[in-house]
């Protein structure tokens, strides 16, 4: 009986043992799964007020696979390569609204910034190359951790995948090369960071407290001779200026405007613009009141007791990507649309301002018309609740089939690919561009995107690291791993510094925005946090959203190049 029950219990732990040894489908599941976890566990911690995130899992990956944890190869490859695929297709997805205003008027100037950082960083890394005879794959490698952007390093991967599918150890030396230089590179920044401050910080600390594009609502008269009697769709033709006109006061009296509505001498007017415009609407109306109508208790149902403001959202699918000009809401309901919000972003409610599912619309009118306007657009909010997975699927479909279109390259044998990095980022930013023109409704809830962008980088880093691991300590504990980090360092610090300083002395970019603009072009939300931390205001995150979306695409495309180009 003894030797049956002791037989039963080996027989139990050998079912135990198999099941996390053998390389079958389950184990890879449960393997890749506790790596997650304990990652992403330990991704909490913080030093000094620094955490790596998600980018933990890498290290733990790691750890497994120098352990001697394997994995089946086929299952590992499957893993990492779609989890790669779903994590740059829903960030395409995230930048896809923002990403062409960002090459627009102010934003123009840093993303030039943004992407004389990404260009100082590849020219130091051709340089490194051709001086110390390091190759071209170790090189990416030391880059992608150096600037903290583990979809570049996937992206080249993939490219080297798709040159030289024979190269496993280049594959691998690639891997190790940026776990080496990724903690560094998030020091780095930081430190350049500091230096700026003690720099400029102080020179320009009482500038730029709001951000130029910002929504600002100004009380104007009208005193121009030049607009008396003309309608206010008339004056809106004598400039290039967008603003919205919310409400209007003649003779004691309160009223919405409409296009049609004929302006008198003397008549007030709340008019609702970004910051930048406000001199030359100043110009336009004639004069400005200095009321500030900017400050948050003001009490704006209580202007006119019957008119109300209510937020509305947009959930119909029909008039995703409609103009709002077009749906003529002023002038048959009688209300106003004074601002719009996208993404936690308010925009301007111009005419030619294309509606997205998700868009939330600040309506003022008489409580009648704007409940109607609210069936009009929807204003359900349950409805935002359920995903739309056929724009996922349909997105990722084009991306991969887009990232293997072969592109002929003059003076090279092999025409290139984008891959399963550049074809999604690509489909997905055009997918969350212009989607909603083609009616095609590709909104996600943000803890929807950011979700399925966790966990497909979470996955893929899980896999890299499983397959780096055994590698790792023998590599960093010998010569050639410290000139990995003395220039995987060089290459966080130096294009910082120089283009940080060049910013700051010569095109007057304050300290705020200078540093949130550095870490968007160098994808380090790790920094940004600590950037944050230095200001009062918001200007680093806002310039950090502005060149981030550039500089992705820019990092992950420009991987790719430098390996395909190399071969």
């Amino acid at each position: 009986m003894y030797f049956r029950v002791r037989k039963q219990n080996k027989t139990r732990m050998n079912w135990l043992v198999e099941t996390f040894t053998e390389p079958t489908l389950i184990q890879a599941v449960a393997v890749l799964s506790i790596v997650a976890a304990i990652g992403v566990y330990l991704g909490r911690l913080k030093i000094y007020g620094i955490s790596l995130g998600v980018t933990f899992v890498f290290f733990t990956g790691i750890m497994a696979g120098h352990l001697g944890i394997k994995v089946n190869e086929d299952m590992l490859n499957f893993a990492q390569n779609f989890g790669l695929i779903v994590f740059v297709y829903t960030l395409g997805l995230q930048v896809g609204p923002g990403f062409f205003s960002s090459l627009k008027k102010e934003g123009v100037e840093m993303n030039m910034m943004g992407l004389g950082v990404i260009a100082l960083g590849i020219l130091l890394t051709l340089a490194f190359h051709w001086t110390t005879g390091i190759s071209m794959p170790v090189m990416v490698g030391l880059l992608s951790g150096a600037v903290t952007n583990t979809p570049a390093l996937g992206a080249a991967q993939q490219a080297l995948a798709q040159t030289n599918p024979e190269n496993v150890r280049d594959m691998t030396d690639m891997a190790l090369a940026c776990a080496v230089t990724y903690p560094l590179g998030v020091i780095g920044v930081i430190l350049a960071i500091i230096a700026l401050k003690a720099l400029f910080a102080r020179k320009t600390e009482n500038t730029h407290k709001e951000q130029d594009t910002a929504t600002n609502v100004a009380e104007f008269q009208v005193r121009n001779p030049s607009i008396y009697n003309k309608s206010i769709q008339q004056v809106m033709r004598l400039t290039d200026k967008h603003f919205v006109i919310s409400r209007l006061w003649r003779g004691g009296r309160v009223t919405i405007p409409t296009s049609d509505t004929i302006l008198r001498e003397r008549d007030h007017l709340l008019v609702i613009s970004v910051k930048a415009d406000v001199e030359s609407i100043k110009t336009l109306f004639g004069e400005q009141e200095e009321t500030d109508w900017n400050k948050e208790d003001i009490d704006w149902n209580a202007i006119d007791s019957q008119l109300i403001s209510r937020r509305i959202v947009v959930t119909r699918n029909r008039v995703n990507g409609v103009k709002l000009g077009s749906l003529r809401l002023r002038n048959l309901y009688g209300i106003n649309i004074t601002r719009v919000n996208r993404a936690g972003i308010d925009l301007v409610a111009s005419r030619d301002l294309r509606l997205q599912i998700g868009d939330k619309l600040t309506i003022v009118g008489e409580a009648n018309s704007v409940n109607n306007v609210g069936k009009i657009l929807g204003d359900e909010l349950k409805r935002l609740d359920n995903p739309n997975l056929l724009a996922i699927f349909v997105g990722l479909t084009l991306g991969v089939l887009i990232g293997s279109i072969p592109i002929p390259i003059p003076g090279m044998d092999t025409p290139i690919q984008l891959g399963i990095a550049g074809g999604p980022i690509i489909v997905g930013i055009l997918m969350g561009a212009f989607g909603p023109r083609f009616h095609l409704t590709t909104y996600t809830t943000q803890s929807a995107n950011l979700m399925m962008r966790q966990f497909g980088i979470v996955i893929y880093l899980a896999g890299l690291g499983l397959d780096s691991g055994e590698h790792f300590f023998e590599t960093v504990f010998q010569a050639e791993g410290l000139l990995w980090i003395g220039l995987g360092f060089l290459l966080t610090i130096v294009p910082v510094l120089i283009v940080g300083f060049v910013a700051s002395r010569f095109f007057r970019l304050d300290y705020a925005h200078n540093v949130g603009m550095l870490c968007g072009s160098m994808a380090n939300p790790m920094a940004l946090n600590y950037a944050n931390t230095t200001v009062e205001g918001d200007e680093p995150s806002v310039s950090y959203a502005t060149v981030y979306p550039l500089s992705m695409f820019v990092r992950v495309i420009s991987a790719q190049l430098l390996i395909m180009l190399s071969s």
